[in-house]
This record gives structure tokens, sequence and C-alpha cells, in this order.
């Protein structure tokens, strides 16, 4: 089946921005996500090319500090679609009935904790030297689900530490001025810590054997209304991935930019470890994750250990079946679609 192409103008963006009016022609799709966060970077991609346009949309964009603000946005139907981290998108479901559609991205190695650097081989000779100290995290986060798996790799459980709530910009200054034996942060908060502080990865995800993937979002009744537009979405999201996977150099370039809007300014060599160290999925792979043909998608066991996190930690008391708001309807909507899987694929 194939849908004639839509070539209206419409105003260059830059994220973020102010909403501009709707192009002629262009159907409004509400974007949500944080800013200077890699995975939000095919976003900013998409509009600096104008793939939005090349797929019928006219993006609005709202961003969010952290993803409990994102997800309490779902209950005034303030956005569409999005990206978010694990976490909200499992409180998200339970809470608002969010549906994931695919995965920003594996940010396993982007969640860690942080230690100074003077501290570093103390801790791995002696992780009992923990005992009684502070840690800095931000609650109910991937942050939060890496550290408590870097606890038990350790040996040491929740109980052995004592937590200190905090936003990622708090736990920067706060770290930065000698606060706490640990930062549970993620990328790229870990860079600045690595700039600001002398900090240094102790831990990640990755090294627990925690997956943290991140979420590509859908509203259930903004897809379940509009799925072209879902569809759409999906396949300018994908493009972006596959460009960047060809184009590293001009990525790196993009990347800084949309951080520093963001309010954040990295020297490259960040920039091009949050390419090497946080895959990435195309079209084809998205399919492969959510596929559910033998059973449980490799998804569903992502999700469904970060729900037992949220379990454990008393944020939920029951925990979603990820069948009940995962899904690859939309995926396989662009790729049943001759003109977005082209679009997906393009490079």
């Amino acid at each position: 089946m194939h849908t004639r192409r839509t070539l209206l103008a419409a105003a260059a963006l830059a994220l973020p921005a102010i909403r501009p009016a709707i192009a002629q022609g262009l159907a409004s799709i509400k974007v949500s996500y944080q800013p200077a966060l890699y995975w939000a970077l095919p976003f900013f991609i998409a509009t600096e090319k104008g793939w939005w346009r090349e797929a019928g949309l006219q993006p609005e964009f709202s961003t969010f500090a952290a993803g409990a603000p994102q997800v309490a946005a779902l209950a005034a139907r303030a956005w569409d679609a999005g990206g978010t981290g694990s976490a909200p998108a499992v409180l998200g479901a339970q809470r608002f009935g969010l549906l994931t559609v695919g995965i920003t991205n594996d940010e396993s190695a982007g969640n860690a904790l942080v230690a100074r650097r003077a501290d570093v081989e103390r801790i791995r000779a002696n992780p009992a030297s923990l005992r009684g100290q502070q840690i800095l995290l931000t609650t109910n986060s991937t942050g939060e689900y890496a550290t408590f798996a870097c606890l038990e790799r350790w040996g040491l459980s929740r109980r052995d530490v004592t937590f200190v709530n905090l936003g990622q910009a708090q736990i920067i200054s706060a770290f930065s001025s000698g606060n706490g034996a640990l930062a549970g942060v993620w990328a790229p908060n870990i860079y600045t810590l690595q700039e600001r502080a002398e900090g240094m990865v102790i831990c990640s995800g990755k090294d627990a054997g925690a997956t943290v993937p991140g979420a590509l979002i859908l509203r259930a009744d903004f897809a379940r209304e509009r799925p072209e537009l879902a569809a759409a979405y999906l396949a300018v999201f994908l493009r972006s991935i596959a460009w960047q996977k060809q184009n590293r150099d001009e990525t790196i370039r993009l990347m800084a930019r949309f951080y520093q809007q963001g309010g954040v300014t990295l020297p490259d060599q960040y920039l091009a470890a949050e390419i090497d160290t946080r895959p990435t999925f195309t079209l084809p792979e998205q399919l492969r994750l959510l596929d559910r043909s033998a059973g449980a998608s490799t998804a569903d066991g992502w999700f469904a250990k970060l729900g037992e996190y949220l379990r454990a930690v008393g944020t939920l008391q029951q925990v979603p079946e990820p069948s009940s708001f995962i899904t690859d309807e939309y995926m396989k909507r662009v790729a049943d679609n001759p003109r977005l899987a082209a679009l997906a694929m393009a490079r």
C-alpha cells in the first residue's frame, strides 16, 4: 500500500522551541522528551533534516526534567508520543495505560555509580567500606535501578547505605561540593562529574547485569485513534537512528548543539562515548526485540526485571505484565507500509 508523500514546506524548528503554527497539510503531533539526553537526539536530527515533513507531521515539542513529571503530564493529555526511561514507562503503564512501542537505546552502561577517583581502588578492594555511607541518587529512576544492581553485585543490601534523593542537577552540585560517597547518575551527567569532581564510573548497570532500555512511548488513546500518525512518528525516529549509524562525525556535531541547548557542554570525547556505549536499534532490530513468536520477547524480559525493582522499592504494589503495555503493533505498521519502511531505513 503506497501513500502519496506530502511535499508541503514548513518552518524550520529547533529543539527546544516555541511551538509553531501547524503548517498546511501536516498533521500535528505532540512529542515529549527530556533535554540533553542521547536517546532524544533523533528528534533534533529529524528536525534539522526536515524528516518530520517527509512523514507528513508537524511536531510540537515539550520537555521535562525527568520521567516522573513527564508521565504525570499524561493526565492532562499534554503529549501524544515521545521517549522516556524504562522506569517511568512502567509507572506510566500502571497509572495511565502508557504504551511502550519500541526501544530508544540500551543505556545500561549509561546508568552508573560514580565515585571520586581517589576512592575507587579502596571501594573496589573493600565494597563493605561503603556501609553507612551516603549515596546520592534520583528515586524511581533507571539510575536507582542500576545502583541497586551494583550494590547487590558487591554483596551489599539497600539497608547497608543511606540514600539521598536528589534531582540529577542537584546531585552534580552536591557531589562536586564533596557530599556523598557515590553518585547514582546517568549520561551525560556521568561525564559532567568526571569533569567537575574527578569522578570515575565504579559500576554501571551493564557491569551489574541490569539491562536498562529506554522506551519509545505513545499515549494509548492517541495510538488507538490515530495509528497512522503513531507509525509515522516511529518512522521518523528510526530514520534518524539509521542515519546516525552512517554519519558519526556529523552526529557528534549535532549532539553537541543539542546538548548545549539543554545546558550541557561536553568535549567531543564524551559525545563519542555516548555513541560507543549506548546501542540503538533500526527497524529490523526493533522488530526482533519486540518479537513474541517464540514466547516472551527480549523487551518483555528487560521490563519485567525493571518492574520487579519498582515493586521491591514499594513504588508499585503490582507489576504490570509486559504484554499488557509493550506492543509491536506500531512497528509492524511501519514495516508493512512501503513508504514508511523506506523512510525508516533511509540513510
